[in-house]
This record gives structure tokens, C-alpha cells and sequence, in this order.
């Protein structure tokens, strides 16, 4: 998203020559925060910029004379839209073909997305965040990635700061109950490395001792190529779906380790070079307790050459 809005004159109080007053420069600096605040809450893209570019729209259309703090005016501005637009979100999901994946991101050049820390980025996070309501992901997503206080998070979300450390505290328990402790990095390494090694040799066998005995596999292929509509439940099931479809329609693919949402994932990549699938994985010491493979090609373009 590019800021189209034509600059605003306003005259220098010293010499009463106009000079550019478009709050671009503002708005540029706390951009990559605002778009890590919105993709976060609504785990797409496209949502995300709509969200940056309305933002961006008000802003140029607020007495800016009066704004203090312009960093604080965007993010509020961003976190309410953002959460307008994940409530009509939720309701489009309804109607969508199949399995609702988040979109990933290539993350080799902002690592964070505008945030201090890489909380609420992994793709397994995003979705569970799908199960709450979305004022309780925003105030978990503005404390756990941004480190913003309650106190701020209570003016963003214009509610007390009991109840800003309530909706956050709730947020954080539902996630940690609907997810087993995750392996550390280098594990999960490992853990994807192995996978490819045995996907590419058509072992399956050793795909099943990657894999936790109770693994759930979610498939997005967005009514536009196929996919499973329902969870593959179950280390066996799981298995069996990879192998016929690396059989099948991936035996002339590349795999590839790409950096992805923060961490590594795997993607598929036809003879011609073009990717056909994203591979996430999410691991714990038992194996590989999720597997996030997503399908559908528009959520796959940036990941094109």
C-alpha cells in the first residue's frame, strides 16, 4: 500500500509560504507497526493494507494541528478498524470453500512485522486467535508483540485497565490451553529438515516417527484447487493423506525452506518453478502436532519468484 492522497498545504508560520503538510512522514514511521498490528488480527494480507490504507485516509483527513502524538492516533485508529474488519471477516469465513488458513508472509525482511517481539505470528497462532472474540486478540496482540501497557491498551479499546489486563489475560489462557508447549527453534529445524528428507525420498515410514500420535493436519485450498475440507486427525490419517499426495501430484516438485511468519516452512514448488503449496509445521517434543498446509494460490503470491 502506497499513500495516494494528494499533499496538503499548510502556510509556515514564518514566512506565510505554504509548505507540505500530509502527515506522510508520520505515517511512514509507524507504518510497518500498523500493518503488523492489522495482519496480526486478521491473518490476511489484503485485509491488512485495506485496514493500513483506511487508516492512512483518516489520518489525512483529521486536523492533524491538534494530534499530539501521531504514532498513538494511527494505532488506535488501526486496532479500531482493525477490529471492525475482523468482525466482518469472521462472517465471510463462514461462507468460505473448505478449511479458513491464515496467509503467510515472507517475513526474510521484516522479521517482526513492526513488532518488538515475534509474538502472534506463526501461522498455528494466528488461527488459534480465529477463536476469539476479536477485542480480546487485540488487546493480546497489542501486549504480548507490541509490549503496549494495559493502561494504553485500555484508551485504544476504550475500556477500563482491569478489564484491557482481563480481555489479554483470557486471550493468553485460551491459547495456552488449545496448544502444547512448542519445541524450541532448533528442534522444529530439525523437525522440518527431517521432513523433507523423508518426503523427498517417499519414506513413509519415517514420516510417521515426525509426526506427535495424535498430529491434526488442516488443508486450504479456498474452493479453487483441491483440498481436504475437514481436519485429518491422527498420526496414521495424517500420513497416508501426505504420502498419496506427495505421490500423486508432488513427485516432480522442489521442497524448499523458506522463512515464513517468523519461523521456517516448507514450500512446494512445481517444475516450473512456481509454488503450489505451503507446508507449516508446528512441533512440541512429542513430534509435529499440527500441519498447516495451505493451497490455495492467491495465498501463495508473494512467494513467487
Amino acid at each position: 500500500m502506497t499513500p495516494s492522497t494528494a499533499p496538503s498545504t499548510a502556510p509556515d508560520d514564518n514566512t506565510g509560504t505554504a509548505v507540505h503538510d500530509d502527515g506522510l512522514a508520520g505515517f511512514l514511521d509507524v507504518r510497518p507497526q500498523l500493518f503488523g498490528i492489522a495482519y496480526r488480527m486478521l491473518g490476511s494480507v489484503a485485509d491488512a493494507e485495506d485496514v493500513v490504507q483506511d487508516a492512512w485516509i483518516r489520518w489525512q483527513n483529521a486536523d492533524r494541528r491538534g494530534v499530539q502524538n501521531p504514532a498513538a492516533f494511527l494505532t488506535t485508529t488501526t486496532t479500531r478498524l482493525a477490529i471492525n474488519a475482523a468482525t466482518s471477516a469472521r462472517a465471510r469465513r463462514e461462507s468460505y470453500v473448505g478449511q479458513w488458513l491464515p496467509e503467510p508472509v515472507d517475513t526474510a525482511a521484516d522479521p517482526l512485522l513492526g513488532a518488538e517481539r515475534d509474538e502472534a505470528l506463526e501461522l498455528a497462532v494466528l488461527l488459534l486467535l480465529e477463536k476469539l472474540n476479536p477485542v480480546e486478540r487485540a488487546a493480546y496482540v497489542l501486549h504480548e508483540a507490541f509490549g503496549y501497557p494495559y493502561r494504553r491498551i485500555a484508551e485504544i479499546l476504550e475500556t477500563s485497565e482491569p478489564n484491557a489486563r482481563q480481555l489479554a489475560r483470557r486471550a493468553r489462557l485460551r491459547l495456552t490451553s488449545e496448544r502444547t508447549a512448542t519445541a524450541p527453534a532448533p528442534v522444529q529445524r530439525r523437525l522440518l529438515e527431517a521432513f523433507v528428507a523423508a518426503a523427498r525420498g517417499g519414506r513413509v515410514d519415517e514420516l510417521e516417527q515426525l509426526f506427535a500420535e495424535d498430529a491434526v493436519s488442516y488443508s486450504d485450498g479456498g474452493g479453487k484447487v483441491y483440498a481436504s475440507r475437514r481436519d485429518i486427525v491422527g498420526r496414521d490419517r495424517v500420513v497416508n493423506f501426505l504420502d498419496n499426495v506427495i505421490r500423486k501430484y508432488w513427485s516432480r516438485s522442489t521442497f524448499e525452506i523458506a522463512d515464513v511468519n517468523g519461523g521456517e516452512a516448507l514450500v512446494v514448488r512445481d517444475p516450473a518453478d512456481e509454488p503450489i503449496a505451503l507446508l507449516s509445521t508446528d512441533g512440541s517434543d512429542a513430534g509435529i502436532e499440527k500441519l498447516l498446509v495451505i493451497l490455495n494460490p492467491d495465498k501463495l503470491e508473494r512467494f513467487r519468484r
